[in-house]
Protein backbone atom coordinates (compact mmCIF):
# COMPACT_ATOMS: atom_id res chain seq x y z
CA UNK A 1 0.00 0.00 0.00
CA UNK A 2 2.84 2.67 0.73
CA UNK A 3 4.47 1.76 -2.74
CA UNK A 4 1.54 2.66 -4.25
CA UNK A 5 0.50 5.98 -2.32
CA UNK A 6 4.21 7.16 -2.93
CA UNK A 7 3.82 6.38 -6.59
CA UNK A 8 0.87 8.60 -6.38
CA UNK A 9 1.98 11.37 -4.25
CA UNK A 10 5.01 11.41 -6.86
CA UNK A 11 2.95 11.62 -10.03
CA UNK A 12 0.78 14.48 -8.06
CA UNK A 13 3.77 16.39 -7.52
CA UNK A 14 5.14 16.49 -11.29
CA UNK A 15 1.55 16.91 -12.19
CA UNK A 16 1.68 20.29 -9.70
CA UNK A 17 4.82 21.10 -11.19
CA UNK A 18 3.73 21.15 -14.71
CA UNK A 19 0.98 23.06 -14.04
CA UNK A 20 2.37 25.74 -12.47
CA UNK A 21 2.17 28.74 -14.34
CA UNK A 22 6.12 30.21 -15.90
CA UNK A 23 5.44 33.64 -14.95
CA UNK A 24 3.55 35.23 -11.91
CA UNK A 25 3.29 39.10 -10.29
CA UNK A 26 2.39 38.98 -6.94
CA UNK A 27 4.05 40.66 -3.38
CA UNK A 28 6.12 42.91 -5.57
CA UNK A 29 7.83 39.90 -6.93
CA UNK A 30 8.25 38.78 -10.97
CA UNK A 31 8.93 35.19 -10.62
CA UNK A 32 9.75 33.11 -13.89
CA UNK A 33 10.02 29.09 -13.75
CA UNK A 34 12.99 27.85 -14.83
CA UNK A 35 12.41 24.59 -14.72
CA UNK A 36 10.01 21.85 -12.44
CA UNK A 37 12.39 23.03 -9.30
CA UNK A 38 13.72 26.33 -10.27
CA UNK A 39 12.66 29.78 -10.26
CA UNK A 40 13.89 33.09 -10.35
CA UNK A 41 12.80 36.23 -8.74
CA UNK A 42 13.12 39.40 -9.13
CA UNK A 43 11.92 42.19 -6.40
CA UNK A 44 9.95 45.41 -7.67
CA UNK A 45 10.43 48.70 -5.85
CA UNK A 46 8.97 52.29 -7.46
CA UNK A 47 7.16 50.47 -10.51
CA UNK A 48 3.64 51.77 -12.13
CA UNK A 49 0.89 49.32 -13.09
CA UNK A 50 -1.77 49.74 -15.25
CA UNK A 51 -4.23 47.37 -15.99
CA UNK A 52 -5.45 47.21 -19.92
CA UNK A 53 -8.52 46.40 -21.36
CA UNK A 54 -9.37 44.37 -24.67
CA UNK A 55 -12.80 42.79 -25.78
CA UNK A 56 -10.16 39.58 -26.84
CA UNK A 57 -8.50 40.08 -23.54
CA UNK A 58 -9.55 38.29 -20.45
CA UNK A 59 -6.76 39.51 -18.36
CA UNK A 60 -3.43 42.31 -19.22
CA UNK A 61 -1.57 44.39 -17.53
CA UNK A 62 1.71 46.36 -17.57
CA UNK A 63 4.72 47.14 -14.99
CA UNK A 64 7.11 49.72 -15.54
CA UNK A 65 9.61 50.70 -13.32
CA UNK A 66 13.41 52.70 -14.60
CA UNK A 67 15.13 49.37 -15.72
CA UNK A 68 12.05 46.86 -16.78
CA UNK A 69 9.09 47.07 -18.78
CA UNK A 70 6.39 43.96 -18.66
CA UNK A 71 3.29 43.51 -20.75
CA UNK A 72 1.51 40.74 -19.63
CA UNK A 73 -1.68 39.64 -21.90
CA UNK A 74 -3.92 36.41 -21.32
CA UNK A 75 -6.26 36.16 -24.40
CA UNK A 76 -9.75 34.45 -24.54
CA UNK A 77 -9.63 30.79 -25.87
CA UNK A 78 -11.02 32.13 -29.09
CA UNK A 79 -8.29 34.58 -30.31
CA UNK A 80 -6.09 34.07 -32.41
CA UNK A 81 -2.60 36.70 -32.89
CA UNK A 82 -2.75 38.28 -36.27
CA UNK A 83 0.79 37.58 -36.81
CA UNK A 84 3.84 36.54 -34.23
CA UNK A 85 3.46 37.72 -30.69
CA UNK A 86 6.87 38.76 -30.56
CA UNK A 87 7.55 40.33 -34.18
CA UNK A 88 4.44 42.38 -33.06
CA UNK A 89 5.58 43.29 -29.89
CA UNK A 90 9.13 44.24 -31.66
CA UNK A 91 7.99 46.37 -34.39
CA UNK A 92 5.69 48.16 -32.02
CA UNK A 93 8.79 48.89 -30.22
CA UNK A 94 10.29 50.31 -32.99
CA UNK A 95 7.30 52.66 -33.72
CA UNK A 96 7.16 53.87 -30.08
CA UNK A 97 11.12 54.41 -30.31
CA UNK A 98 10.52 56.40 -33.42
CA UNK A 99 13.14 54.74 -35.66
CA UNK A 100 12.81 53.23 -39.11
CA UNK A 101 14.49 49.38 -38.06
CA UNK A 102 15.51 47.41 -35.76
CA UNK A 103 18.70 44.95 -35.92
CA UNK A 104 18.48 41.26 -33.56
CA UNK A 105 22.21 40.82 -32.39
CA UNK A 106 20.95 37.69 -30.58
CA UNK A 107 18.16 35.75 -30.45
CA UNK A 108 17.94 32.53 -28.59
CA UNK A 109 15.35 30.06 -27.33
CA UNK A 110 15.24 27.89 -24.05
CA UNK A 111 11.64 25.91 -23.37
CA UNK A 112 8.73 28.74 -23.19
CA UNK A 113 11.42 31.88 -22.98
CA UNK A 114 12.77 33.70 -26.38
CA UNK A 115 15.74 36.12 -25.71
CA UNK A 116 16.22 39.24 -27.84
CA UNK A 117 19.02 41.84 -28.03
CA UNK A 118 18.22 43.98 -30.61
CA UNK A 119 19.66 47.45 -31.86
CA UNK A 120 17.02 50.30 -31.90
CA UNK A 121 18.56 53.55 -33.76
CA UNK A 122 21.27 54.47 -30.94
CA UNK A 123 19.52 51.99 -28.35
CA UNK A 124 20.41 48.81 -27.37
CA UNK A 125 17.67 46.67 -25.57
CA UNK A 126 16.65 43.93 -24.32
CA UNK A 127 13.54 41.67 -24.57
CA UNK A 128 12.55 38.79 -23.35
CA UNK A 129 9.55 37.09 -24.59
CA UNK A 130 7.86 34.34 -22.28
CA UNK A 131 4.84 32.35 -23.74
CA UNK A 132 2.63 30.18 -22.20
CA UNK A 133 -1.18 28.52 -23.26
CA UNK A 134 -3.26 32.26 -24.62
CA UNK A 135 -0.69 34.39 -22.03
CA UNK A 136 2.29 36.33 -23.82
CA UNK A 137 4.63 37.83 -21.32
CA UNK A 138 6.78 40.38 -23.17
CA UNK A 139 9.80 42.06 -20.76
CA UNK A 140 11.67 45.18 -22.01
CA UNK A 141 15.47 45.53 -20.19
CA UNK A 142 16.74 48.91 -20.60
CA UNK A 143 20.27 48.51 -19.25
CA UNK A 144 20.73 44.49 -19.74
CA UNK A 145 21.36 43.67 -16.09
CA UNK A 146 18.35 41.60 -15.63
CA UNK A 147 18.19 40.21 -19.03
CA UNK A 148 21.61 38.82 -17.71
CA UNK A 149 20.73 36.96 -15.03
CA UNK A 150 17.90 35.64 -16.20
CA UNK A 151 19.08 34.37 -19.55
CA UNK A 152 21.76 32.65 -16.95
CA UNK A 153 19.42 30.72 -15.21
CA UNK A 154 19.56 28.73 -18.49
CA UNK A 155 23.15 28.80 -19.49
CA UNK A 156 25.46 29.84 -16.90
CA UNK A 157 28.27 30.09 -19.08
CA UNK A 158 26.50 33.00 -20.66
CA UNK A 159 28.60 36.07 -21.13
CA UNK A 160 26.66 39.16 -22.38
CA UNK A 161 28.83 40.33 -25.10
CA UNK A 162 26.91 43.75 -26.60
CA UNK A 163 27.37 47.45 -25.44
CA UNK A 164 25.86 48.16 -22.17
CA UNK A 165 23.58 50.75 -22.70
CA UNK A 166 21.94 52.86 -19.74
CA UNK A 167 18.32 53.40 -21.30
CA UNK A 168 16.52 54.41 -17.92
CA UNK A 169 15.69 57.39 -19.19
CA UNK A 170 14.26 56.38 -21.72
CA UNK A 171 10.45 56.96 -21.94
CA UNK A 172 8.84 53.84 -23.53
CA UNK A 173 5.08 53.38 -23.23
CA UNK A 174 4.29 50.65 -24.80
CA UNK A 175 1.03 48.22 -24.99
CA UNK A 176 0.20 45.91 -26.89
CA UNK A 177 -3.33 45.58 -25.67
CA UNK A 178 -3.63 49.40 -25.75
CA UNK A 179 -3.07 49.78 -29.55
CA UNK A 180 -5.05 46.66 -30.65
CA UNK A 181 -7.70 49.16 -31.88
CA UNK A 182 -5.04 50.92 -34.34
CA UNK A 183 -2.65 48.17 -35.43
CA UNK A 184 -5.45 45.02 -35.02
CA UNK A 185 -3.14 42.36 -33.56
CA UNK A 186 -5.58 40.05 -32.43
CA UNK A 187 -8.79 38.85 -33.62
CA UNK A 188 -11.92 35.91 -33.29
CA UNK A 189 -10.64 32.47 -34.55
CA UNK A 190 -13.75 31.31 -35.75
CA UNK A 191 -11.88 27.58 -35.36
CA UNK A 192 -12.55 27.64 -32.11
Amino acid sequence: MSLIKNIFKSLLKGLINVSRPTFTFENNELKFKINSDKYYTYNLENYETKTRHDSYILDAYTISTDDIIVEYIHTDDDVSWNGLAHKLFLDLLRVKLKVKSYEIYEEKVFDNYTFLTIKYGENILNVIHIYEVNKEIFVVDKNSDFYEKLYKCFDESYIYSFDKTNNTKLNINISIVKENAFFDYFSSDPSV
